[in-house]
């Protein structure tokens, strides 16, 4: 009888998980603030960015009574490679999310109100009544409430951005994401420029303008200065810089963990550039103590 030769099981070392470092650990969300904040968003059927991004600020701000809404739905027309929100073709937008948005907000007593949206590219008008119904409707019900709206690229349709700003905000943001070496690579269905544009009309609009960008993607320094170069040229009043976390093995990976003292490093350059506030720091999100820049 023939003999077969013995083969021995072959180990494949597998790719070693990068640990997080001690700087980036979260507390899980807990208490019954947080437990309150999360009903409401079920019971009026709320997209929150806090739930859909994967924030790691949300324990924080939901134990405090405070949440990102995120309009005209879950599911957005871009696909950039770091984000965790969903990507396909959206359904139809409900009408009635306006009002459901502003009701939960005065139910919450929120102060400073944050409402945020996917990328609606297959809407004429790119979603702006929906964003302009929503800022007069929680004005309505809440009128000392304070609201920041973190608007996406419009694809310079500026009548549509115009209306997007008009409801009586105090505070809109753009966020740049990264710096402009690393567009296609992160951001492939944006443009670097149209965005600086779409902060400066903003700012000509006669608003408070803000935009935030993530580090970890294997930028420089140097680009990083020019970002914030870049936006206090164009009108930004308030910066926010955080580090990218990789949402799931599908997404772009962490090149690096940014310290806390390169992260405090650019704060005081965004500060000596001009910028009238910058929020700089690894758990740093573009919503993330929104209120403190009022």
């Amino acid at each position: 009888m023939l003999e077969l030769p013995i083969i021995s099981e072959v180990k494949v070392d597998k790719p070693k998980r990068v640990k997080k470092p001690d700087w980036l650990r979260v507390k899980l969300p807990i208490g019954e603030d947080f437990k309150r904040v999360r009903k409401l968003v079920d019971e009026y059927q709320l997209h929150t960015i806090c739930q859909s991004g994967n924030c790691p600020n949300m324990g924080e701000c939901w134990g405090a009574g405070t949440a990102t809404f995120m309009i005209l739905g879950n599911v957005c027309t871009r696909s950039c490679s770091f984000c965790a929100v969903k990507t396909g073709r959206p359904p139809e937008y409900d009408e009635d999310e306006p009002r459901r948005v502003a009701e939960a907000i005065r139910l919450m007593e929120v102060k400073h109100a944050v409402i945020t949206s996917v990328n609606r590219d297959e809407l004429k008008d790119r979603g702006a009544e929906i964003w302009y119904q929503t800022v007069v409707q929680v004005k309505e019900e809440s009128p000392n409430t304070t609201i920041e709206t973190l608007i996406p690229d419009v694809r310079a349709n500026w009548d549509a951005l115009s209306r997007m700003i008009e409801g009586g905000q105090e505070v809109v943001s753009h966020n740049m994401e990264t710096v402009r070496a690393l567009y296609k690579k992160v951001r492939p269905q944006a443009k670097y420029d149209r965005s600086l544009e779409q902060i400066q009309r903003t700012k000509d609009a006669g608003k408070r303008t803000k935009s935030g960008f993530m580090v970890g993607f294997g930028e420089t320094k140097e680009q990083v200065l020019e970002i914030m170069q870049d936006l206090q040229d164009h009108g930004c009043d308030v910066v926010t810089i955080g580090q990218y976390l990789q949402p799931t093995k599908m997404h772009i990976a962490v090149e690096e963990f940014v310290t806390p003292e390169t992260f405090a490093y650019y704060k005081e350059e965004g500060l000596k550039m001009g910028i009238d506030y910058v929020e700089s720091g690894p758990l740093v999100r573009s919503s993330y103590h929104a209120e403190r820049h009022l």
